[in-house]
């Protein structure tokens, strides 16, 4: 049992999943203090001077923090716009890569040229020898 855990986390894909994820984690700490820091103090500001973190309603004894709601919206938007940006790059660069391995074609090595010239040939002969038996 232990030595297939090792085969399964040696895997390439397991390994890229891994990394993604930490990177994905230091990126959204990076996308909402973009948001808290920068966007939403701007966007106060240009609707008069409002905070959203402090955006609340009270319904009951319950406290409804639709301000928070909408920093969260605002930051998924934006982590949903840098990945779809990030996949369209790398769809292109893979496309690209897919594209010139099928342009490469290896070239034909003397031997077979000749061969295939016979053959060529050979199947002209053959035709011509079926029109002049008919």
């Amino acid at each position: 049992m232990l030595k297939e855990f090792k085969e399964f986390i040696s895997r390439g894909n397991v390994l890229d999943m891994a990394i993604g994820v930490i990177i994905g984690g230091a990126f959204g700490k990076i996308v909402t203090s973009v948001v808290n820091d920068l966007l939403m103090p701007l966007i106060g500001i240009v609707l008069g001077g409002l905070n959203f973190s402090n955006l609340s309603f009270k319904i009951g004894s319950a406290e409804i923090l639709y301000g928070a709601f909408i920093q969260n919206v605002v930051d998924f938007l934006i982590v949903a716009t840098c990945i779809f940006i990030l996949m369209k790059i790398i769809n292109k660069l893979t496309h690209k890569e897919k594209k010139k391995e099928v342009k490469e074609v290896p070239a034909k090595s003397a031997d077979i040229v000749l061969l295939e010239e016979i053959r060529d040939l050979l199947k002209e002969e053959k035709k011509k020898s079926k029109k002049t038996a008919k």
